[in-house]
């Protein structure tokens, strides 16, 4: 996607942040089309990479569950795309996904523990409303830095759906614990980063650096 700005044309791009602080960008390669092993279960390939990075990347093979497709409303991208990026960053705050610059094909279950089968509804782990705050901080800083975008949707559901909260949740929370302290500008559902938000840079750097660094040693230990 391109944006104009002043005549010349920049390329914008979604970023979606962890809970762990590491702003990605996600590639799905769109249909999901049955398993060609004979097991019982649907393939979305796609691409995670990881933003502001030399080029680490994890190629996935988002493995779908009968019983989780049975709930989906349908397998086209307004309803799987949500709870399928959720369950890849799930993933990644679990560290079990590996970013390099080179990687081979990862299977990712998207089974039926990202499912709540009473209340119908996704799970991906409820946030406290700190956490959630400095989730938003993380997700503006992040959008105008690298996303080329200086607007966050903040009352996206997906993000909601991430955090286990209603958009209006996230919104309110936005104006109550974040723009008070004039980090960013509400505008409806979007927020802006204000050069206070901007200023921080080193705290959201060494936030993500931190999570590589975990990651990193959780795989390095793992291949011994």
């Amino acid at each position: 996607m391109t944006q104009e700005n002043g005549g010349a044309m920049r390329e914008t791009k979604k970023i979606w942040v962890t809970m762990t602080g590491l702003p990605l960008t996600v590639k799905l390669d769109w249909p999901f089309h049955a398993s060609t092993s004979g097991a019982d279960f649907w393939v979305l390939h796609g691409d995670i990479r990881l933003e502001g990075s030399d080029g680490l990347h994890a190629p996935v093979a988002v493995n779908m569950s009968q019983t989780v497709k049975e709930v989906m409303p349908s397998l086209e991208p307004k309803d799987a795309e949500a709870p399928v990026i959720n369950a890849l960053r799930k993933e990644v705050d679990r560290r079990q996904i590996e970013f390099l610059k080179s990687g081979k094909l990862l299977p990712v279950p998207f089974s039926s523990r990202h499912y709540d089968f009473k209340r119908q509804q996704w799970i991906f782990g409820k946030a406290t409303d700190e956490a959630m705050a400095e989730f938003i901080e993380r997700k503006v800083f992040w959008q105008s830095k690298l996303g080329g975008e200086p607007r966050a949707w903040i009352g996206d559901p997906a993000e909601a759906q991430y955090v286990q909260t209603t958009p209006a949740h996230l919104i309110e929370l936005a104006a109550r614990l974040v723009a008070a302290q004039g980090l960013i500008r509400i505008e409806g559902e979007h927020a802006e980063a204000t050069p206070g938000l901007m200023n921080q840079a080193e705290r959201f750097e060494n936030a993500r650096r931190a999570a590589v660094e975990e990651l990193e040693k959780k795989h390095a230990f793992e291949r011994g």
